[in-house]
């Protein structure tokens, strides 16, 4: 195993054609596709150490012959989405694109955040997400889907997706107001509809191999759901 901030994240390693600890031997799909050596990171909040420990993991894991990587994202409820931009460049392609912000109008141009780094891993990655992975994380789950960087297994996210600000007034009050929201490279609106996953788990009960995942990866690198962002000379 290999150690962390222990309040953000678990990190461990574990054998066997599957997606999930404790399914040794039990993953689906089989073939030359399928990862035999997984190192499992569960993030459980993004501060802002997670990002400096979650690259020490992955280099660790990689070191003791993990051949993919599982990214649990579930029952996260995201934290910094600064921690969380900066954990998806550790698996993006330079150019990427990880998240867009558009303003209350329909329609009105917003940022879009961009990496201009080369990846920490470029090993296969599956992130696991269900009702409660919100926020930052699904800032993180929807750039890795949307570059057809991870497959995602699970079930929809929560759905938090706004940017707001609060105002002091005169008498010391305060209002908060929306003023945009996130949506993912692809145009999703985090807030509007959450992250549908690529491989349905809604009671967390199956366990797909990296084989499947890689199937619909593939099925994505066809038909590309973003391009890929022109840098700065």
């Amino acid at each position: 195993s290999a150690g962390g901030d222990t309040s953000a994240f678990d990190v461990f390693r574990y054998y066997g054609n599957a997606a999930c600890a404790g399914d040794e031997g039990r993953g689906g799909g089989g073939g030359d596709d399928e990862v035999r050596t997984v190192g499992y990171l569960r993030l459980r909040e993004f501060n802002s150490r997670a990002q400096r420990d979650l690259r020490a993991a992955v280099q660790s894991l990689e070191e003791q012959g993990a051949e993919g990587f599982v990214l649990d994202l579930r029952d996260n409820p995201g934290g910094l989405v600064s921690a969380g931009v900066e954990v998806a460049r550790l698996f993006l392609e330079e150019g990427s694109t990880i998240v867009k912000q558009e303003g209350r109008a329909d329609g009105t141009a917003g940022r879009q955040v961009v990496t201009f780094d080369a990846p920490a891993t470029s090993l296969p990655l599956m992130v696991l997400v269900n009702g409660r992975t919100a926020s930052a994380s699904e800032i993180v789950a929807g750039a890795l889907h949307d570059n057809c960087r991870a497959a995602l297994v699970g079930s929809r996210t929560y759905g938090k997706g706004l940017i707001q600000s609060v105002y002091e007034l005169a008498d010391a009050s305060g209002v908060v107001l929306t003023v945009g929201k996130y949506v993912t490279p692809s145009g999703v609106d985090i807030d509007a509809t959450g992250i549908t996953p690529d491989v349905s788990d809604a009671l967390g009960r199956k366990r797909p191999g990296f084989g499947e995942a890689r199937r619909a990866l593939r099925a994505c690198e066809a038909v590309p759901r973003v391009a890929r962002a022109d840098l700065p000379e």
